[in-house]
């Protein structure tokens, strides 16, 4: 058991039950697991909740964590065709004008450039 990782653990303790966990019953049975001392637990907690989001054999469902086999795609995909972003919206009071005298001076090295 050395060698597992949290999300093995939790994927090992989640498939002798029948139904998802929350999170912090799911983290405690990990941690006693694996004998995660209690100084590094609270460090722990943070990597462990992103390892379950980037792992595809767990869906969070209702604030509870289970494995995704167990569920339809209806029950774990979220639906982001409705959402409408106005990207005009979003950068409209983050544009900038720059006023520069530097454009004539551009055009005169150039001109100076082209002349070699």
């Amino acid at each position: 058991m050395a060698n597992q990782t949290m999300t093995d653990v939790a994927y090992t303790c989640l498939s002798k039950r029948k139904k998802g966990m929350e999170f912090i019953k799911l983290y405690d049975e990990v941690i006693k697991t694996l004998a995660i001392p209690e100084n590094l637990q609270k460090k722990k907690r943070a990597q462990f909740y992103s390892e379950l989001m980037l792992d595809n054999r767990f869906a969070n469902l209702d604030n509870k964590w289970d494995l995704r086999a167990r569920h339809t795609f209806d029950e774990t995909h979220i639906d982001t065709s409705a959402i409408e972003i106005d990207d005009n919206e979003i950068f409209e009071d983050e544009i900038v004008e720059v006023e520069t005298d530097d454009h004539d001076d551009l055009e005169e090295k150039n001109k100076e450039e082209e002349d070699y």
